[in-house]
C-alpha cells in the first residue's frame, strides 16, 4: 500500500482524458473558454493506458475517468475496456456532464465501468441553461435514466451550490431521493481557476446547506453508496436514495485525502489545488522505462502536500489564483 509523508494512503487516480467540455458552466469556465495547445500534446489511449498499468503495479486500485467531459472524446468505451482489465483496478468509475450518457451508457457498462457521477446543478431547465451557458436539462435526464437502465450503479449527482442561483433548489433535490435511488451530493463553491465567478458571498458553507437539506439523519460508514471521496452521507427518513456533501472550504478533508491527479497531458498532480505537477506523458514519450516512471510516481506521493489552501484564497490571504481550470484536472 502507497503512503504518503503524512501517512494518508493514496490508492485512488483521477484520469483525465481531454480537456475539452461540451458545456461552459459560469463556474467552471469562461464563455469563451478554448482548449489551448496542440492536440498532439493528449496523449493517446495506449500512452494512458501504459501509464494506468504503472499505477497499477504501485497499489492503485481505484480509478476514475474525468475530463472536460470525457464523452466527447473519440472511441472513450475502449478506454474504459482497457482501463477495466488493467490488473490490480477493482473500481472504475466516470465523472461526466451527462448530455452524452444516453447514447453511451449501454456501452460503458458492458465495457466495465462500475459507477457513474453527473453534474446537474439545477432540475429547472431555464435554470440549468443559464448555468451551463447553454445545456440542454433533458439530455442529461435521459442520461441517468439510460444509466441507471444498463446497471451503471450507484448513479451520484454532484451539485454545486451558489447562493442566489441554485441554493434555493436543495430541498428539491432532496426530494428526489424519496423514491429513486439516486445520490444527490451538494458541493461547495470553490475558488478554482480564473473565471472570477467565486466569492465569499456566493458560497453556501456546510452548515447552512445541511439546514437548507433538513430533515436529514446521519448514515453510518457501512451504509454509504460505493465511491472513494470526501463526501459524508445522510439521507431523508423513509428515503431510498441518500444526500451527500462534499464541504473543502467548512470541512478540510484533507487529513484523508487518497488521491492524486492525472491530466490529459500526462502531468501527475498531487493536490487539485496545488501548483505542482510531474510530466509523466512526456516522460514516457522520451523512452522513460516503467521502472523509472514508477519512481516518479512515488516522489511525487511522497511530496504531496499537507492540505489545500483554498480558505485562505477565498479570504483572498493569497492573491494568485488556482494554478488550474477544473477542466484541465477534472475536479
Amino acid at each position: 500500500m502507497i503512503s504518503d509523508s503524512f501517512h494518508r494512503q493514496i490508492t485512488y487516480l483521477r484520469v483525465s482524458v481531454t480537456d475539452r467540455c461540451n458545456l461552459r458552466c459560469v463556474y467552471c469556465l469562461p464563455e469563451d473558454y478554448a482548449v489551448s495547445g496542440d492536440k498532439k500534446e493528449i496523449l493517446t489511449y495506449e500512452e494512458l493506458t501504459e501509464l494506468i498499468h504503472c499505477f497499477a503495479e504501485l497499489g492503485f486500485s481505484r480509478i476514475r475517468i474525468t475530463g472536460g467531459e470525457p464523452l466527447v472524446r473519440h472511441g472513450i468505451t475502449q478506454l474504459v475496456s482497457a482501463f477495466a482489465e488493467t490488473p490490480g483496478i477493482k473500481d472504475l468509475a466516470m465523472s461526466t456532464n451527462g448530455l452524452l450518457l444516453e447514447k453511451y451508457a449501454g456501452d460503458l457498462a458492458k465495457a466495465g465501468l462500475k459507477r457513474i457521477n453527473i453534474s446537474l446543478d439545477s432540475i429547472n431547465p431555464e435554470k440549468f441553461s443559464r448555468i451551463t451557458r447553454y445545456g440542454r436539462i433533458e439530455s442529461v435526464l435521459r442520461g441517468i435514466y439510460a444509466a441507471a437502465q444498463h446497471g451503471i450503479n450507484p448513479v451520484k449527482l454532484n451539485v454545486v451550490v451558489v447562493r442566489g442561483v441554485n441554493s434555493d433548489e436543495i430541498g428539491d433535490f432532496c426530494e428526489l431521493t424519496a423514491k429513486l435511488p439516486i445520490h444527490v451530493r451538494f458541493i461547495e463553491l470553490m475558488p478554482m481557476g480564473e473565471t472570477g465567478f467565486f466569492s465569499e458571498e456566493k458560497r453556501v458553507p456546510y452548515q447552512e446547506m445541511l439546514n437548507l437539506a433538513a430533515p436529514l439523519i446521519p448514515l453510518e460508514k457501512r451504509d454509504w453508496p460505493e465511491g472513494g471521496g470526501p463526501a459524508h452521507y445522510f439521507k431523508r427518513p423513509g428515503a431510498v436514495g441518500t444526500i451527500g456533501f462534499i464541504s473543502a472550504l467548512s470541512c478540510n478533508f484533507c487529513d484523508n485525502c487518497n488521491r492524486v491527479r492525472l491530466s490529459s497531458k500526462g502531468v501527475l498532480v498531487p493536490c487539485l489545488d496545488g501548483w505542482m505537477g510531474v510530466p509523466l506523458g512526456e516522460m514516457l514519450r522520451k523512452g522513460g522505462t516503467k521502472e523509472e516512471i514508477k519512481t516518479e510516481i512515488l516522489k511525487t506521493i511522497e511530496n504531496k502536500p499537507q492540505k489545500h489552501f483554498m480558505v485562505e484564497r477565498a479570504k483572498e490571504e493569497l492573491h494568485h489564483p488556482s494554478p488550474r481550470f477544473m477542466c484541465s484536472i477534472g475536479g
